[in-house]
């Protein structure tokens, strides 16, 4: 079985996490070959965005505990989360289209990812402290990145978990949907992040993420400036202009 699945649209690929019967629990076969996946897609100069979901009723189960045991120390368990970095490093426009459960280190694929659609069965559960483990590849930060310090630590610290409606209340979720419109919704939003010109998405992309270390107007004005000059001299741009005062001259 491959556990695996990569299925390309226009503009846009839905990767599907393939092990329903063990919730899509991330091995690090999985993982290779979701990072294989994410490689291939990014070299196809046809695709802008992808959309990550699991298979079956459940969205990610989390870490094979037995690899995890088999992977100690430092070096072994960033071999073990290597595949959601892959994720989180990606320069297309990622989507979690989050279908039941996301566990555990099954929680940082939704973290890794640029926005998260939430079935209203999805559940979002840290559980790291209920098995007696800390957490692992950067859960704590991404989740304070995606919601609040109170809402971290409650999911971490007070193992509340949150069903899809509560998640896209605290902002983990950009919205909340029934589980039958779930993938459409994703694919209407990748859609969306598929009509732009590919390199001005992956550039804005990159200046969104630099935004985390500006402190100052200043530094934020700088930060864009290289790749607002840069789109104003390429076509998407230009055509634009060209055709708005077309449009313009014909009243």
């Amino acid at each position: 079985m491959e556990t695996v699945l990569v299925d390309r649209k226009d503009g846009y690929a839905i990767i599907t996490l393939n092990d329903p019967d063990r919730r899509n629990v991330f091995t690090l076969d999985m993982s290779a070959r979701v990072s294989d996946a994410l490689d291939e897609l990014e070299a196809d100069e046809s695709m802008n965005a992808v959309i990550i979901t699991g298979a079956g009723k459940g969205f990610c189960s989390g870490g094979h505990l037995d690899e995890l045991l088999a992977n100690p120390g430092h070096d072994g368990l960033r071999k073990v989360y290597a595949g959601f970095i892959r994720m989180a490093e990606s320069r297309l426009a990622t989507i979690a289209a989050v279908n039941g459960a996301a566990v555990g280190a099954g929680m940082n694929a939704v973290l890794c990812c640029d926005l998260v659609v939430a079935a209203e069965s999805a559940k979002f559960d840290s559980r790291f402290l209920q098995i007696g483990i800390g957490p692992g590849g950067g859960h704590t930060w991404r989740l304070r990145n995606k919601t609040d310090l109170q809402t971290v630590k409650a999911m971490v610290l007070f193992s509340e978990v949150l069903d899809g409606a509560r998640a896209a209340e605290v902002g983990l979720a950009w919205q909340c949907v029934p589980n039958d419109q779930l993938l459409a919704t994703a694919e209407r939003l990748a859609a969306k992040a598929a009509s732009a010109p590919r390199e001005l998405l992956m550039r804005t992309k990159d200046t969104i993420e630099r935004t985390e270390t500006i402190s100052t107007g200043d530094q934020a004005v700088d930060n864009e400036l290289d790749t607002q000059v840069w789109s104003m001299g390429e076509p998407a741009f230009n055509d634009m202009v060209a055709n708005l005062k077309a449009r313009m001259a014909k009243k």
